[in-house]
């Protein structure tokens, strides 16, 4: 896979670091001078490139090889900019896939398909979320959205009095827009299957599309 990241911070970086040492091909552009320097000190990594451009520049993006590219993720700590990169990403170059990082929880209703962002990551909700999921039992916790907010992945832990508790997947009578992806118990993950039976206590990852939420709701927490 190759994999463009626009933007050379610590983000960055960081994702850079996990995709190359993965076996991944990864290039890594930023326009800031002082981010080249402190990569000229450290230690190169393996299957990571650095260019130095404007990622809202088309010749930039251009000249590392988005019309190739499978990923390409903006990452700046801007979000005019990350929303530049990604509507040139998937407009003029047909990235197939465009993540966007989101700096000000405010603007994250723009980052959406319009914009060319197939997946939005906002930080101060990320955290929130999972600090909600630690302590929360009996709520609907939004961990990611997706398709500017189309799609969600969110938590619930079964209390007792759970309507889901003692009850097979399948007799649930979940939506067709929404798919347990994930049951964690006990601190082990169970694949769930039509004829898996829900416990309290479990953490229930459940992916929900369309307008689903309030059946999913009714079904996992008591209400």
């Amino acid at each position: 896979m190759k994999a463009v990241i626009v933007g050379g911070g610590s983000v960055g970086r960081f994702i850079a670091e996990q995709l190359g040492s993965s076996g991944h091909t990864v290039v890594i552009l930023d326009n800031d001078p002082r981010v080249f320097k402190q990569y000229q000190k450290a230690e190169k990594l393996a299957g990571v490139s650095w260019v130095q451009g404007d990622g809202c520049d088309l010749g930039a993006l251009k000249a590392v090889g988005l019309s190739d590219c499978d990923v390409v993720a903006a990452v700046t700590g801007d979000d005019e900019d990350n929303l530049v990169v990604s509507l040139l990403s998937k407009q003029e170059f047909g990235v197939p896939r465009v993540v966007a990082r989101v700096n000000n929880p405010n603007n994250e209703w723009m980052f959406n398909e319009m914009w060319g962002v197939d997946v939005s990551v906002s930080t101060p909700h990320l955290i929130t979320g999972l600090v909600q999921e630690a302590v929360a039992v009996g709520s609907f916790v939004r961990l990611l959205s997706f398709e500017g907010g189309k799609a969600k992945l969110a938590e619930v832990t079964l209390a007792t009095d759970s309507p889901a508790v003692d009850k097979e997947i399948t007799a649930l009578g979940f939506p067709r827009d929404a798919t347990v992806v994930a049951i964690l118990r006990h601190d082990h993950m169970v694949h769930p299957r039509g004829d898996t039976v829900l416990r309290a206590g479990d953490e229930v990852i459940v992916l929900v599309t369309g307008d689903s939420e309030t059946d999913v709701r009714r079904i996992l927490i008591a209400e």
